[in-house]
């Protein structure tokens, strides 16, 4: 049995890694995986697959850089032959960038069924790419893994069948949980002259927070004011840095006494830094996910999220793009010592175990339909 596992970019490879491993232990599937290139940064890429022990991908389309347009096209016509020359009798996506989109089209138009991983997440925000890519990949794909309950809903509202919707988890949380040790392990504070709880972690990429001068300046406000009452460690995305160099206020960021510029991370120090934190303040996805598993209160600056069991059981705060009404969630937050550490079901570990022991039996039935006689019941261990 052969699967066909897609990454692309940094939110990806923290998905992808519980499930190679998983993967690993089945002897009678051949499992390849293909690397994108959407994201071909050493920081936003190498040093994943170093960290998290995944296998150096078995081919690397590099795709890299482009409109939504281009690089979805460029994953679709550099991917369809390695379908056609490994025919995988299973496509695996993750989460929601441009290669997942691009990947789930070209499989299914091959005849390839494809499950997507972390499945009915919705923004209800059209205007992100994001959330194109989700809608899209969901309509095709034969199985549906989710990781709370609200996608359950978003997808049977959208005609999906049930019996292809499982809750299963999350897969970001499974790489969280089993790097432990490790990020424990981590110096990036002493590196940094840091000290745990005394200061704020910011990140910011978002094309509604970054793409046009008049939302940079909005940030950089903020930024400002709160960085006058603590420290900030703003590890730099290099699409906020061309934006900032873009419009020329790179010397305006680097002015703030109190704010650290600093290179991408790799993933464990990172959460290290997330995870000694006093607060997170981010316009990303799995930011929401990690800072609630980890008890550490996240400002959203985004009007949506497709994570609402972040904010309903978690530490996560929608505050929106004013920078009032963001600072004012700031400093309550900042001065509160009301702690949240609710953690959503099946948010334990074992995702992966779960996905792939329902993708065994998937392929096992896959299989006997195509050559019409059974190969013999190959079910997950337990």
């Amino acid at each position: 049995m052969r699967i066909l596992t897609v990454v692309g970019a940094r939110p990806n490879f923290m998905k992808v890694a519980p499930l190679m491993h998983e993967f690993r232990k089945y002897p009678e599937l051949s499992v390849l995986l293909v690397h994108t290139g959407q994201h071909y940064d050493p920081t936003l890429s190498d040093v994943f697959f170093a960290e998290l022990d995944i296998p150096h991908p078995d081919i690397h389309l590099d795709v890299g850089s482009a409109s939504h347009a281009i690089q979805t096209a460029q994953v679709m016509i550099r991917i369809e032959p390695v379908m056609i020359q490994f025919r995988p009798d299973l496509v695996v996506v993750v989460g929601d960038v441009n290669s997942t989109m691009g990947a789930s089209l070209t499989s299914v138009k091959l005849g390839i069924p494809v499950a997507h991983v972390e499945a009915g997440l919705r923004s209800f925000d059209r205007a992100m790419p994001e959330e194109i890519n989700r809608v899209v990949t969901d309509a095709v794909a034969d199985l549906l893994f989710v990781t709370e309950p609200q996608a359950i809903a978003n997808l049977k509202r959208e005609g999906r069948p049930e019996e292809r919707i499982f809750l299963v988890g999350n897969v970001m949380i499974d790489t969280l949980l089993a790097n432990v040790e490790k990020i424990d392990a981590r110096t990036i504070l002493p590196r940094l002259n840091l000290r745990p709880r005394e200061y704020v972690v910011t990140t910011i990429h978002r094309p509604s927070n970054v793409d046009t001068e008049r939302d940079l300046l909005r940030v950089l406000l903020v930024l400002e004011e709160i960085q006058k009452n603590c420290n900030v460690v703003f590890p730099i995305h290099p699409r906020t840095k061309s934006k900032l160099q873009e419009f020329s206020l790179m010397r305006r960021i680097q002015s703030m006494g109190n704010l650290m510029l600093i290179e991408p991370l790799g993933y464990l120090d990172f959460i290290k830094l997330v995870k000694e934190s006093r607060l997170v303040m981010t316009d990303s996805g799995g930011i929401q996910e990690e800072s609630t598993v980890l008890g550490v209160p996240c400002l959203t600056m985004r009007d949506n999220t497709e994570r609402p069991v972040t904010v309903m059981v978690g530490t996560n705060e929608l505050v929106g793009s004013d920078p009032k009404e963001i600072l004012q969630a700031f400093y309550r937050t900042l001065y509160s010592n009301q702690k949240s550490r609710a953690i959503p079901e099946y948010w334990d570990g074992h995702a992966a175990s779960r996905i792939v022991g329902i993708i065994l039996k998937f392929t096992v039935s896959h299989f006997e339909s195509k050559i019409g006689q059974p190969c013999g019941e190959r079910l997950p261990r337990q």
